[in-house]
């Protein structure tokens, strides 16, 4: 790394995806009270989580990213946060029972508020005005008023992290996550599930082991009533990241403390652009898109770049091909990088890549196509002899119908009903259950084929 690294080291570069303010000292006046208030996240989670995320490239535990496209500050509310909170919980206990491995639970949540998009416009009826890009810039509603970027939203945005980490940190470590309580966790319509009566009588297996265990010891398990829950959101509004990159006492380096994993964007993965200038000097795990355009070599020199010194858990390569290209584009992607040893995490997104539109212009992804994508990018990885160590899903705890298909086989009809997203379509509580289960069966097949 250039010893010129400084956390605004990227406004020298060339930087994509960023809104226009049209008053430029309201917005450093937004940044400068940004920078003074206290971190979101400490730099000791941060090596945690690096640390499990190196196991995880082991083969030793299995990350589950999951939560919105894109959060809405209306949305941080109580019932919102335990509902994405819940559908996480549960389908972690699904994983680790499949795979007996620990699961480490990321969500993205806490500073998922900005969006890239593919133009800096929209119009409507001859009306154009400034895309929306996230919550932490500007609004959805279609009005020169909501559409102007706004930095008062930046410190909006810090507020409803900050609400939001400190229940969740609540939560973590309380009763809630109590494994001798799993009914905490339960969702008001889950019992209509597809799988609830196999989740039931997994939960009720895990309590069993559980309490025999304590009886053989003569006391509780700590470990089973609090979890370990990290945050994660896309590194895209650079003067929100940079105004919370500090050092800390007694630890080398910067660290952003916004995030615990913070990702680029596909978007944004130049390597002669500010989003790259500015991530290879935090010490932050940092997870990378990679989609159907990304050359292998010039994969294996972006990873290079953030990760010079080969640090196991630093580098989380996202593959998300969609199912109609996996095939094609991830062996090649996996043979550059054994071929250059880089030691990274591969985990799969099988989201993006199978987004569509319907005959009536809704936004939605297929199912099939996402439980398509993830199955084969197991057998991918297994074939080249590595490990998918972790999936990316974006999920809600609500009874939404954004995505086709499932147990319940939605259709186009359906998406009309309970259509909640502002920006990508979502799985819902069964659709995700369903997911967690057949990663589970994966989990399960490998352990056994390899005598563990």
């Amino acid at each position: 790394m250039s010893t010129q690294w400084s956390p605004k080291s990227w406004q020298s570069k060339t930087v994509l995806q960023q809104p226009t303010y049209l008053d430029k000292e309201q917005l450093q006046g937004a940044l400068d009270r940004l920078a003074k208030l206290p971190p979101l996240v400490t730099s000791w989670e941060i090596e945690s989580l690096k640390e499990q995320l190196a196991e995880a490239a082991e083969g030793k535990a299995f990350l589950l990213q999951g939560g919105d496209c894109s959060e809405n500050l209306d949305d941080c509310e109580t019932d919102s946060i335990v509902r994405n909170l819940k559908v996480l919980m549960q389908m972690s206990f699904v994983l680790i029972h499949g795979s007996q491995k620990k699961v480490v639970r990321v969500g993205r949540i806490a500073g998922q508020y900005a969006k890239p998009r593919s133009n800096d416009t929209e119009t409507r009826d001859g009306v154009t005005l400034p895309v929306y890009r996230g919550d932490i810039v500007n609004r959805v509603g279609f009005t020169e008023a909501d559409r102007t970027p706004n930095p008062e939203l930046l410190l909006r945005g810090y507020e409803r992290a900050a609400l939001t980490l400190n229940f969740i940190r609540g939560l973590s470590v309380g009763g809630f996550a109590d494994m001798h309580h799993p009914e905490n966790w339960d969702l008001d319509f889950a019992s209509s599930s597809s799988r609830s009566e196999q989740y039931n009588e997994m939960i009720d297996s895990i309590r069993s082991s559980l309490n025999f265990m304590e009886a053989v010891l003569g006391n509780s398990i700590a470990e089973s009533k609090s979890i370990d829950f990290f945050t994660s959101h896309e590194g895209l509004h650079l003067g929100y990241e940079q105004a919370q990159t500090r050092q800390v006492p007694r630890r080398d380096g910067w660290y952003n403390l916004s995030t615990h994993l913070p990702w680029i964007g596909y978007r944004t993965r130049h390597l002669d652009g500010a989003h790259v200038e500015y991530f290879k000097g935090i010490e932050n795990p940092v997870g990378i898109k990679v989609g159907p355009k990304f050359i292998p070599a010039e994969l294996v020199e972006l990873v290079k770049v953030l990760n010079p010194k080969n640090e196991p858990g630093r580098i989380t390569l996202i593959h998300r091909f969609g199912d109609e290209q996996v095939g094609e584009c991830l062996p090649p992607i996996i043979e550059a990088i054994q071929e250059a040893e880089q030691k990274v995490l591969f985990v799969s997104d099988p989201m993006h890549g199978n987004t569509f539109a319907t005959n009536s212009g809704i936004k939605t992804r297929s199912f099939d196509k996402i439980a398509g994508e993830l199955e084969q990018s197991f057998k991918i990885h297994a074939k080249c002899g590595s490990i998918l160590g972790g999936v990316h899903l974006e999920l809600t705890g609500d009874n939404v119908t954004e995505c086709i298909g499932g147990a319940k086989n939605l259709g186009e009809p359906d998406l009309e009903r309970a259509y909640k997203s502002q920006v990508d379509p979502r799985l819902n509580y069964d659709q995700a259950m369903e997911i967690a289960f057949r990663v589970a069966d994966h989990l399960k097949t490998d352990r056994i084929s390899n005598g563990s």
